[in-house]
């Protein structure tokens, strides 16, 4: 005997653990299978139902596709609509059985008088209609879109947006129809035909101009909604608001319209202002209805002060506690810089605000938004907020911000000490995630820059001293030290009140060593150059700037050479043989500074330093 569905829930909900369900769930596929192949016209609609909702906890019912096409081959109207809905929940376009079920959809949507049986066979067809279902269904859909019931009109719209997106050759054929429904009072058709228009117009652009006489009356529309002056407001309230869904429809409609046309922009922008204005934004349907507004207002050719408008809602909205409105506004504050960078920028503070949320994907999108705005104005306060930041930010946040940090300074520094100054200090902070690129530009920087030699190399070996954990630092000032190292002893940098900062040529060579204990990095696994390679180079460099360091070097030399390295043991064997007696002739040419790299990009912003001649006073440097 079979059970009623609801008696199957009830027992299903009974069970305690997972394998008492699937046993009933398994012992009631097995009775309906059986009917079904007993061919049990009575109860088939009901063992239909209890697959259905045996497919929406997750067991497979393939087998009960069949069943769905005898039952709305059936003439009655319960059958049917069991029937219908297994069709579009246990089937989709591209199961093959579909094509048997075209003659009863079409027969349905012609041929019955119901306009129920009407709407079943509509929905069905706009829910899991393939490509040829549509073609050949679609004049029966053109002609139900000129009904004279409002419930099959609105049906009709939902299957002709299915064949308008499926089918290219019969777009055309629907559009007379379509503007005949912007004459609608019925919200159900109106909406279904601003979601119809919205795809054909998306696909097919060269439609827009014929219908623009549409515009002032979505217009229209939109504005008795906004002033609640539209007929039987009550009915379609939602939260205080009249019908949100189809306010929403229409600022789609009228974006797509408005794109490229600054005529048809120009009769938006007043209704847009009071959508704005006058929309209650305290709950989610207000919320709705301002991101779309301001989406158009953003993709149309509007004014200036409306483009303000707009991403001021949007700055509200990053004021909002719930995360998926601060996260739609900073998308959206993404998207739309480019057309407003100023106004969006009137909202800074609050954006650097949302690095500190809680949430993850809140803080990203908000550092995207922050990158985004950074310019040559705001470089220096942005970065500055921005190491801040990175003083507490989490380990997995740090490498996408230091990124950001080192990208906009590359582009926008003012000035060449500058842009060492903030390196140094993003990789004193988070050395261990600056990439390979940006420490290779930095030491270009430095090599380009001749007036920041010294002051460079000093400011890395007091940094180095404090933060020799930190490898993009390490790697750096190592460089650097074996480069200009004859600078950083030699007196050539003042302090804060004018005295000159000497280092010994002692205190390099122990701060080399100390690099050299260190447990090797993450870079020799990469393939990159490793710390220990840089400190062997430098080493041998330094032979020639600190001579009486050379018995010390050649120490350091030979116990680099037994390393498991074998690029580390190649090279600190040639150095070793470099520093021989032998070479004394031509060893300061080839141990020489590296020159200036001509093909490289010239620091950006002032560059006094650039053209300083070697005779000019060394620049203050301050701890």
């Amino acid at each position: 005997m079979s059970i009623k569905l609801r008696e199957l829930i009830r027992q299903i909900r009974a069970c305690k653990t997972k394998q008492e369900e699937r046993t009933v769930v398994a012992r009631e596929c097995a009775l309906i299978r059986t009917a079904f192949k007993e061919d049990d016209n009575q109860f088939r609609h009901r063992n239909v139902a209890k697959l259905l909702f045996i497919h929406m906890m997750g067991y497979p019912t393939h087998f009960g596709q069949m069943e769905c096409l005898k039952l709305i081959a059936s003439n009655r109207f319960p059958e049917k609509r069991v029937g219908y809905l297994g069709l579009t929940l246990l089937l989709d376009e591209t199961t093959e059985v579909l094509m048997l079920v075209t003659n009863s959809i079409k027969h349905d949507m012609t041929n019955n008088s119901s306009q129920y049986v009407n709407g079943l066979a509509l929905c069905a067809l706009g829910d899991i209609g393939s490509e040829d279902m549509c073609q050949g269904l679609s004049s029966s859909v053109e002609q139900l879109l000129g009904s004279s019931t409002a419930y099959l009109r609105k049906k009709a719209a939902l299957a002709a947006l299915r064949v308008i997106r499926k089918v290219d050759e019969t777009e055309d054929k629907f559009n007379s129809r379509i503007k005949d429904l912007f004459e609608e009072r019925d919200h159900g058709v109106l909406i279904t035909a601003c979601a119809t228009l919205t795809a054909l117009l998306e696909k097919h652009p060269e439609y827009v101009s014929s219908f623009r006489k549409l515009v002032p009356g979505l217009v229209r529309t939109l504005k008795q909604m906004c002033m609640s002056g539209y007929a039987n407001a009550a009915e379609y309230d939602v939260s205080g608001i009249t019908d949100p869904f189809l306010q929403v429809k229409i600022l789609r409609l009228l974006r797509v319209f408005g794109a490229g046309s600054p005529e048809l922009s120009e009769e938006m922008n007043d209704i847009l202002a009071q959508v704005v204005t006058n929309t209650e934004g305290t709950k989610n349907p207000g919320n709705s209805i301002l991101y779309e507004a301001v989406m158009t207002i953003m993709c149309i050719e509007s004014e200036g002060g409306l483009r303000v408008l707009g991403i001021n809602v949007l700055g509200r909205f990053l004021l909002n506690r719930d995360a998926n409105i601060k996260y739609v506004a900073l998308t959206t504050l993404k998207a739309v810089v480019s057309r407003d960078v100023k106004a969006v920028q009137r909202h800074k503070a609050t954006i650097l605000e949302c690095l500190k949320d809680p949430d993850p994907s809140i803080r990203k999108r908000a550092l995207a938004v922050t990158h985004a705005i950074v310019n040559e104005e705001n470089i220096k306060g942005m970065t500055k907020e921005l190491l801040n930041f990175l003083l507490v930010a989490d380990a997995e946040f740090k490498e996408d911000l230091v990124q950001k940090i080192c990208s906009v300074v590359e582009k926008y520094s003012p000035d060449a000490r500058w842009q060492v100054d903030t390196h140094i200090k993003v990789m004193c902070l988070a050395g261990n995630v600056v990439d390979a690129p940006t420490r290779a530009s930095f030491c270009t920087v430095v090599q380009n820059t001749a007036g920041l030699q010294a002051y460079a190399v000093h400011k890395l070996f007091f940094s180095m001293k404090e933060n020799i954990t930190q490898e993009a630092l390490v790697q750096c000032g190592v460089w650097c030290l074996g480069e200009y190292g004859d600078l950083l002893v030699g007196g050539n940098a003042q302090g804060p009140e004018g005295q000159p900062i000497v280092v010994q040529s002692k205190e390099v060579i122990d701060l080399i060593a100390d690099v050299i204990k260190r447990p090797p990095g993450d870079d020799a696994r990469k393939g990159l150059t490793s710390t220990q390679e840089l400190c062997a180079i430098a080493l041998v460099k330094l032979s020639s700037r600190v001579p009486d360091q050379a018995e010390r070097i050649r120490q350091l030399l030979r116990k680099m050479d037994r390393s498991i390295s074998v690029e580390l043991q190649q090279r600190t064997c040639e150095f070793l043989a470099l520093l021989e007696p032998g070479w004394q002739g031509v060893r300061a040419g080839i141990l020489d500074k590296m020159p200036a790299n001509k093909n490289a990009r010239r620091p950006v912003g002032d560059t006094t330093f650039d053209d300083a001649p070697r005779s000019a006073p060394p620049p203050r440097w301050t701890i």
